[in-house]
């Protein structure tokens, strides 16, 4: 997305909410059972943990915002946890259960255990196995790999996810990237063009080679349609201005700035929540915030 009209301030404080301070629900308690797995209980815990966890409502195909549907274990006024501040998950299996009901090839190999195999008590709350559904089609596990067990092993625990924000733990950190870079303003020099030959015109649009300058139908140099977000190195096409001058001193034919008030920012979600969701919802931080200076 784009943000316009602030200045880096702005752009920074913003980023810096939804890696820090944007909530969302993860693995913080973990009751093993059972586990006679080659991993020790730390292990996996550590990696449940790290497990996206996402509320999505039946009646919604995004996942949302948890803010307003749980508190803040700390904040709750129950005695140790319930649904208010905490979602249990359950997981129970065992290798020799299982086995009898794979096909042929697939009893040879260990069972991997994944995020599939954790059981919600909340309808709206459930670990992200896949990104989108294109990764889903494209994977070979049923979801986030947790542990692999053989023959006589079994796993059973349960689990506590609780709401919190990546300040304290960055596993309720809601983005693997949030990044913004500024805006670059394109400005081409016309009356210097018109003194280049048409080759020389192909050699400066050439020169480039993130391609945002382009020959039109009349031979004249023009930003390309998506120049604005394809504008990342523009080195080369200064070096190749200064060569073709007559003069040192002569402007250059193009020039390529970065705007003080324009940024282009890049989110991606872990898969707890959609990225509209966690722009959304750093908004709303910021404004809570500002209401409470």
């Amino acid at each position: 997305f784009i943000l316009s009209d602030t200045d880096t301030s702005m752009a920074n404080t913003l980023r810096r909410i939804m890696i820090a301070e944007v909530p969302t629900l993860a693995i913080d308690l973990v009751e093993f059972h059972e586990n006679t797995t080659v991993l020790n209980d730390e292990y996996i815990a550590h990696r449940l943990g790290l497990v996206p966890i996402r509320y999505q409502p039946p009646e919604s195909v995004r996942g949302l915002d948890c803010h307003g549907a749980f508190l803040p274990h700390r904040e709750c006024v129950c005695y140790e946890r319930c649904p208010r501040c905490s979602v249990e998950f359950e997981l129970d299996v065992d290798f020799d259960t299982v086995n009898p009901t794979r096909s042929e090839e697939e009893a040879m190999a260990p069972l991997t255990v994944t995020s599939q195999d954790l059981v919600s008590n909340n309808e709206s709350v459930m670990p992200a196995h896949f990104l989108s559904d294109d990764e889903a089609e494209d994977a070979q596990d049923r979801g986030i790999a947790i542990v692999k067990i053989g023959p006589g092993q079994r796993l059973k625990f349960k689990a506590i996810a609780r709401m919190g924000i990546s300040k304290e733990h960055a596993k309720w950190c809601p983005v693997a990237v949030a990044t913004y870079r500024f805006s670059p303003v394109i400005t081409i020099n016309e009356d210097q063009v018109a003194t280049l030959s048409l080759d020389e015109k192909e050699e400066l649009v050439n020169a480039c080679p993130d391609r945002i300058l382009e020959l039109n139908e009349e031979g004249n140099i023009v930003a390309a349609e998506d120049a604005e977000h394809m504008a990342t190195f523009t080195e080369d096409l200064y070096y190749a201005q200064q060569a073709m001058k007559k003069r040192p001193e002569d402007e250059d034919f193009v020039s390529v700035v970065q705007s003080k008030d324009r940024f282009l920012f890049s989110v991606e979600g872990t898969g707890a929540m959609d990225a509209e969701e966690i722009l959304m919802s750093s908004l709303r931080v910021l404004k809570d915030r500002l209401n409470y200076l």
